[in-house]
């Protein structure tokens, strides 16, 4: 006999909704002025609460913005596993970068935390983000390894160059240069860094 889950309380769904609206709001800052500039009051007026509210949430801005990033990296594995299994593994990550540019474009993309921020060394730290980490990591560096074997990545490059290379994309300051050009739409800047980052700058 099958027995149905607790039922959540009104008060439990209005949390966990709230602290939902936190961490959404918390990614969308962290891709528009990183870790370092972004505040708690910030993100308490992002999401139209008390600072004393958000910290009943979060108890740093530190522990805030690992939720943050390891909640990304769930959407991130999310994307990862409904690509159809039949995609050539060059296609596969073609779409993860295409996908992350989109997200970066719309400042849904943290930006990774510079070598000398406090974030890194909390992340270094959270075994959930490492956890999410290496599993995307290795999933990713599977289909690099399987490009090349093919001959349609360049083979001679270590593949965890290509991987810091792919995850670059994520933050990559082209982007925003470009947007600010005003000369492409947000299609053509997708389009034009899909192509340098596969097909290189060399005449063809």
């Amino acid at each position: 006999m099958s027995t149905s889950p607790p039922k959540v309380s009104f008060k439990e769904q209005m949390h966990q909704a709230r602290e939902d609206a936190i961490l959404q709001a918390t990614c969308q800052l962290l891709g528009e002025k990183a870790f370092d500039a972004m505040t708690m009051d910030d993100v308490a007026n992002a999401v139209g609460i008390a600072k004393a509210s958000l910290y009943k949430h979060f108890c740093s801005k530190e522990e805030l913005c690992s939720a943050a990033m390891v909640q990304i990296l769930a959407r991130v594995r999310g994307y990862l596993a409904e690509l159809p299994a039949e995609l050539p593994p060059l296609d596969k990550l073609r779409a993860l970068v295409r996908w992350s540019l989109e997200r970066l474009l719309t400042n849904e993309m943290p930006l990774l935390p510079s070598r000398n921020s406090t974030l890194r060394a909390v992340l270094m730290a959270n075994n959930d983000y490492l956890n999410g980490l290496v599993t995307v990591s290795d999933q990713i560096g599977a289909w690099i390894t399987e490009a090349q074997s093919q001959g349609v990545l360049n083979p001679t490059l270590p593949p965890v160059v290509v991987l810091y290379t792919l995850y670059a994309r994520a933050c990559d300051p082209v982007v925003s240069f470009l947007k600010e050009s005003g000369q492409f739409s947000d299609a053509e800047i997708v389009d034009l860094v899909v192509r340098t980052c596969f097909d290189g700058l060399a005449a063809r």
